[in-house]
């Protein structure tokens, strides 16, 4: 409803019980203007499907309106009493907001805005004329599927932009040089070459089971739970274990570097006024919970826990970089459909997440190099040969270029380098390591970004030398990226293995069991399990009632780096005889065998099993 007034005025009486949806509540809690249009505006529940679209709509009409009365003034009064079919409060501060966003980008305009969620006081003064009072409803003129299925929460303005955006891509060399992608001869470059054909196509829907799923259950690592919702799975003793070394060799890692480790919830308020501004600024969809009479979403990284920290702490400019670290065991993002597959893409997931604060943007590019440069060593850690993608904006592009070449050195190989014309993320430089599997399709694991808003947009502050306050620049980085996936790659790249004809192989450090001990007889069983005893790694004892044959063929199977045969002559002499991975076969003292495994997991971490030690007693997980 739209009312030409001579004057309008309102003030604040009372909150609701969903007051503080829109970042501009606190702003405005009275105003007293004359010669408006006022346009009273109630969003329903069919609008839930579009509203986007019935925003840009809305904020057409009214421009039109204010045209045809030749006014430039214009007060947008959110108006819950012109509908008894309301939409829910997330969706309808959206739309508001959209609303004002899109009035605002006309300079000819002054747009005022009342706050969502409050009892207000009001007087208007209608001038009267045929065109003073004008009602209308507009609905949306298309369906958006992401918000019909599960109720989830409307497409953030960042995955919308996701699929409009055009760049230049490129490949950059470590000597800072680049030709144009499409100009690039990829003949030696397999990588580059697939990822660059994926990034141009955007198909992330798996079109066939991707190997690691077997593999996956084969090993008795993870299944699916098909009492929980897709991509929401079950972990398995074994696959528990290697997950749990993955958490703590990173935050070993990253805390090392300097990070101190924090824990923050898992669910926000969509009421909170940073918050809700910036799910739209992120790319990601959410699941949504209800308490009460509110609305919460799950969240799907640490970075509003650490926003909230960092808010709320008092730092000095001595104190900088200074960095925030949490492992989000539980972090949620509800991915389309046809794009969770296995461990790939979940809508659970662990992620390891930092985020740094930096002075200005030589800190924030030191930082980045540096972190650049943990992400390397963290691939090299688990076995992993990734392919590095850099995005950019241009105007930081062209700010920064003595910065591309120390990057490039850095990397010490070619990369993909996307250029975008404008800025509509919150980062101005993204770095992503990439698997490609065996699809053919890239899984981003690692990633450093320079944020270049949050700061401002959730008031985090540093005290200068000057003693004044300045937002500083943000550093969001997983030197990991989610474990799951990490896992995932892990697996895909054995199966490229096997199929070039070559033994599936764990990483000494992380196999679920580094050692088998197999009797000759069972004779020999209570020999091999005191001996057992003597090796502090992960080993345990095959003492099924099997052929010796069938044992070995098994942990073959399995994966398990070192098989040691145990039979009279072992148990009498001491020196052991050591079948490795790769099929050799070593005769040695216990001694030398525990130098050789204390040799290659130096450095990483160590927990124990967690099944049996006796492969009698271990139950079967997939059957």
């Amino acid at each position: 409803m739209m009312i030409h007034a001579d004057q309008f005025s309102f003030h604040v009486t009372e909150k609701t019980t969903v007051a503080g949806f829109t970042g501009e509540t606190t702003g405005q809690d009275q105003a007293r203007i004359g010669d408006a249009l006022v346009a009273f505006l109630s969003v329903e529940k069919p609008d839930e499907l579009g509203p986007q679209d019935v925003a840009e709509q809305t904020a057409e009409q009214i421009r039109v309106t204010a045209k045809r009365l030749g006014e430039t003034r214009v007060m947008v009064y959110p108006y819950a009493h012109l509908s008894s079919d309301l939409a829910k409060p997330r969706i309808a501060t959206q739309v508001v907001d959209q609303v004002v966003e899109e009035l605002r980008s006309d300079a000819k305009l002054d747009i005022h805005r009342a706050p969502f969620g409050y009892y207000k006081a009001y007087e208007i003064s209608c001038k009267g004329h045929p065109l003073s009072e004008l009602s209308m409803t507009l609905t949306p003129r298309v369906e958006a599927p992401e918000v019909q299925e599960n109720d989830a929460a409307p497409e953030s303005k960042a995955l919308a932009a996701e699929r409009t955006l055009r760049s230049e891509w490129r490949i950059y060399q470590p000597d800072g040089s680049y030709v144009l992608a499409d100009d690039y001869d990829f003949d030696t470059h397999q990588g580059l070459k697939d990822l660059f054909a994926y990034e141009r196509e955007g198909n992330r829907v798996a079109e066939a089971a991707p190997p690691h799923i077997k593999l996956m259950r084969e090993q008795e690592l993870v299944d699916y739970e098909p009492a929980s919702d897709t991509g929401n799975l079950r972990w398995y003793p074994k696959g528990l274990l290697v997950k749990r070394l993955l958490e703590q060799h990173v935050t070993h890692t990253v805390i090392d570097y300097g990070a101190m480790e924090v824990e923050t919830p898992i669910m926000y308020d969509y009421g909170h006024p940073a918050l809700s501004k910036y799910l739209h600024r992120f790319p990601a969809r959410q699941y949504v919970v209800k308490s009460e009479d509110k609305e919460f979403f799950l969240r799907f990284a640490a970075c509003f826990g650490q926003y909230m920290i960092q808010h709320d702490m008092l730092t000095s400019h001595r104190d900088l970089p200074m960095r925030l670290y949490e492992l989000t065991h539980f972090s949620f993002r509800r991915e389309q459909g046809g794009e969770v597959a296995g461990l790939r893409r979940l809508r659970s997931f662990t992620m390891p997440d930092m985020h740094s604060l930096v002075r200005d943007m030589e800190m924030a590019k030191r930082e980045f190099l540096k972190q650049v440069a943990l992400c390397k060593q963290w691939l090299d850690d688990i076995g992993l040969d990734c392919v590095p993608a850099i995005r950019f904006v241009r105007s930081f592009l062209d700010d920064n270029p003595y910065f591309v070449e120390e990057l490039m050195q850095t990397l010490g190989r070619p990369a993909l380098v996307e250029v975008w014309d404008e800025r509509f993320f919150y980062f101005v430089a993204k770095f992503e390591m990439n698997f490609i599997d065996t699809a053919k399709k890239a899984a981003c694991l690692s990633t450093v970004q320079i944020d270049v808003e949050n700061t401002e947009r959730f008031d985090i502050n540093y005290v200068a030398e000057d003693g004044s306050k300045q937002h500083p620049l943000l550093m969001h980085t997983s030197v990991s990226g989610s474990l799951d996936r990490n896992v995932y790659a892990i697996l895909e790249n054995q199966a490229m293995r096997v199929a070039r004809g070559e033994k599936a192989v764990w990483p000494v450090w992380l196999a679920p069991i580094q050692v088998r001990l197999v009797p000759v007889s069972s004779a020999q069983t209570e020999g091999a399990l005191k001996l057992a005893e003597q090796i502090p790694f992960r080993v345990d004892v095959d003492d099924r009632d099997i052929k010796m044959g069938k044992k070995v063929r098994d942990a073959e199977r399995e994966w398990v780096p070192y098989v040691l045969v145990v039979g009279n002559r072992e148990l009498s002499e001491g020196n052991l005889t050591v079948r490795t991975r790769d099929g050799d076969q070593l005769e040695m003292t216990l001694d030398a065998f525990l130098d050789r495994l204390a040799t290659e997991t130096a450095g990483k971490p160590q927990r124990p099993a967690n099944t049996p030690r006796s492969l009698s007693r271990r139950p079967i997980f997939v059957g």
